[in-house]
């Protein structure tokens, strides 16, 4: 692998941290969460930024985190939900990574998420409605930013097994 890191993308709740700390144990590399990055840099809860300054503020220091981490090396990264919607994300990130989309059904993602509070754009009334037009409008860029694209669906040690087969 001429490339360095490996960029987990996908919608949210579909495995990205579950697969990443797997992955990182099987390569031998180091993962990191891009969200809790920014978290602890900030001292704050996306949900806390999100609130206190808006998504524009929360994009701009994902772009700046994206940059940063896209210098390093041994590094596999889940990307927040919405990160490679962003075409300069995904152009820093192409330069020293592979990305790997995390493909999972609207519907597994609607079911998995049914709960959640913890994210801001989901914290709505109707919730599957949020849930269905953000999806659509993210999994074409999803697909146009992946190197690879695996089946979230299976159990966490076959994708683990699918993308370093890619690899």
């Amino acid at each position: 692998m001429t490339k360095k890191n490996i960029v987990l993308c996908g919608f949210m709740g579909c495995g990205k941290s579950t697969i990443g700390n797997l992955l990182s144990r099987k390569m031998g590399m180091s993962f990191l969460d891009l969200d809790s990055y920014i978290e602890k840099k900030e001292g704050k809860t996306i949900a806390q930024i999100f609130e206190d300054s808006g998504e524009a503020y929360f994009r701009q220091r994902e772009r700046e985190t994206s940059i940063e981490l896209s210098t390093k090396n041994g590094l596999i990264i889940a990307a927040g939900g919405g990160t490679l919607t962003f075409p300069e994300n995904v152009a820093v990130f192409r330069q020293s990574s592979r990305i790997v989309l995390l493909h999972l059904p609207v519907e597994l993602i609607s079911q998995r998420l049914k709960n959640d509070t913890s994210r801001p754009l989901l914290n709505t009334p109707d919730k599957e409605a949020v849930i269905r037009r953000l999806y659509q409008q993210r999994l074409p860029l999803y697909r146009s930013a992946a190197d690879i694209i695996v089946d979230a669906s299976l159990s966490p040690l076959q994708i683990c097994k699918n993308i370093m087969a890619a690899l």
